[in-house]
């Protein structure tokens, strides 16, 4: 059986390192890094992601607001809001917590944000700079981000040689995992609904990331022997076996049959979730470093 790689217990790592940098950030004079999350309406999951994410940044030490707006604001009431974001010395990163209702421009809200604020790492200069390489100074989606993590701790940080395939091609996590890759030196594919020979393609990878949304798609015999899998799928389906209505977690690999050809696999609950929010802390404490003029810190 594959080795299962404790997303949960990394997560923690991240967060006790982003609380060590913000207590010293603190005794070097400087203000605890701000963090300002912002929701429009009332849609259950959104709400649950928003408490956990400020629940986490309190107990990071952060500066932490949160901004709960009515489901009918006008689009240029929330602009208005992330200009007043954008302009205040106490916020280092500001979260738009999509999706938006569907009066109001997505995209319009996220190139709005402030490049230097934008910790989710949507906005098209944090793009760009991922994709030409410039890592030192770009905020990085935080699931993808965290999934580096987590492939890194199996495989180490240089990755030179190694054959990585992607499956998904969202802007949110298969591209800019692609370019992760690509600057650790892996020979990375994308892949996606429209690819030939989807499961001979996944066999050639020693890194392979499913991010395609498709319950349990990826079977046992898609992966290498020995292969590094990263799950970043989140799909609920019914579970009749736990009674009537009730339903279970699973991700886009099918986990019991792949964990018998990896070597190393993610858990789904387990895996990579609990990192997007460790990364979010990770990328707002960032932040308040390159503000205060100090070196980046590294995770």
């Amino acid at each position: 059986m594959a080795e299962i790689i404790d997303g949960k217990q990394i997560a923690e790592d991240v967060v006790a390192k982003v609380k060590g940098l913000t207590a010293d950030l603190t005794a070097k004079g400087h203000a605890a890094p701000g963090l300002a999350v912002v929701i429009v309406g009332e849609d259950p999951a959104s709400q649950v992601y928003v408490a956990s994410k400020s629940k986490k940044a309190k107990e990071c030490g952060f500066h932490s607001v949160q901004h709960t707006l009515p489901a009918d604001t006008q689009e240029a009431d929330l602009l208005k809001l992330i200009a007043s974001l954008n302009a205040d010395p106490a916020i280092d990163g500001i979260l738009v917590q999509l999706p938006l209702p569907g009066h109001i421009d997505s995209g319009k809200v996220i190139q709005t944000i402030a490049p230097e604020k934008d910790v989710d790492g949507f906005h098209f200069v944090n793009v760009g700079k991922l994709g030409t390489g410039e890592l030192e100074t770009a905020f990085v989606p935080c699931t993808p981000a965290g999934s580096m993590i987590l492939i890194e701790r199996v495989r180490g940080k240089d990755l030179s040689g190694l054959n990585a395939v992607v499956v998904g091609r969202s802007n949110i996590v298969g591209k800019p995992m692609a370019n992760l890759l690509l600057a650790a030196n892996c020979t990375v594919t994308i892949a996606h609904s429209r690819t030939k020979d989807l499961p001979a393609l996944a066999r050639t990878a020693d890194i392979l990331v499913a991010a395609v949304g498709r319950p349990e798609m990826v079977k046992g015999d898609w992966v290498k022997p020995g292969a590094t899998v990263v799950d970043v799928g989140i799909n609920r389906i019914p579970a009749p076996e736990k009674g009537e209505g009730k339903s279970r977690l699973v991700g886009d690999v099918a986990f019991e049959e792949a964990a018998k050809n990896a070597g190393a696999i993610t858990p789904v609950p387990g895996g990579v979730g609990p990192m997007t929010i460790a990364l979010l802390m990770a990328n707002t404490v960032v932040s308040a470093y390159l503000k205060a003029g100090l070196k980046r810190p590294a995770f």
